[in-house]
């Protein structure tokens, strides 16, 4: 299997010498950029599997630099990295197509537990273009919207404080952004503060249950 390549695109300097350090022990090939027009350009040229893209870059900010790669280089998965986290920059990062958002300072094992879930996601969009399925399958390419979509689908109806605790998630600032995306993509709805997958979302989910039949068998 080829080594999966990954762009880190941070104007710190120490920053991106720890995280290539950190990316080659995981087993990747790193490469970095300093400035959102490298980014791109590097990116454009190159398509990596991941880019690990911090917010603050000069030139072009990595708000507009996602933009740009996920409309030129959808193949490379990106993962906002930032020291300015908010739900609300979360929710525009996602919707933008980023595939997960860290806040700095992280610990190593986050972060290679997201790259691990990057690219498994990666294979999981794959996996959709292969059975021809809906586009509205991409806002369910990331686990945690699945696991709730299992959940709901389980329970029929669930608060915000049930979902983050089947999902023994501690920051329901995390669950509550993606409860947002679902809820924009018209998968689920929420009334009386507890949330329901809409009919909508029940084709959806069961697409997923094709899907999931098809990657095990």
């Amino acid at each position: 299997m080829d080594m999966k390549r990954i762009l880190i695109a941070d104007d710190n300097t120490e920053l991106r010498k720890n995280l290539s350090i950190i990316v080659e022990e995981l087993g990747y090939s790193p490469d970095t950029a300093s400035t959102g027009t490298e980014a791109i350009s590097k990116a454009m040229a190159n398509a990596y599997d991941i880019v690990l893209l911090d917010l603050m870059l000069p030139e072009i900010n990595g708000m507009d630099v996602l933009g740009q790669l996920r409309a030129n280089v959808p193949r490379s998965k990106c993962i906002i990295i930032t020291a300015f986290a908010s739900i609300d920059t979360a929710v525009e990062a996602i919707k933008k197509g980023a595939s997960y958002y860290i806040s700095k300072p992280f610990e190593i094992n986050d972060l290679s537990l997201t790259i691990k879930k990057t690219l498994e996601e990666a294979k999981f969009d794959r996996d959709l273009k292969k059975l021809h399925l809906d586009d509205t399958l991409g806002s369910i390419s990331n686990q945690i919207r699945r696991d709730i979509l299992k959940l709901l689908t389980e329970h029929k109806r669930m608060r915000l404080m049930e979902i983050t605790k089947e999902l023994d998630i501690e920051d329901h600032t995390k669950i509550v952004f993606h409860l947002r995306i679902l809820r924009e993509s018209g998968i689920i709805d929420q009334k009386d503060r507890t949330y329901y997958i809409t009919n909508e979302g029940a084709r959806v989910c069961d697409a997923l249950r094709i899907i999931e039949k098809h990657i095990s068998g």
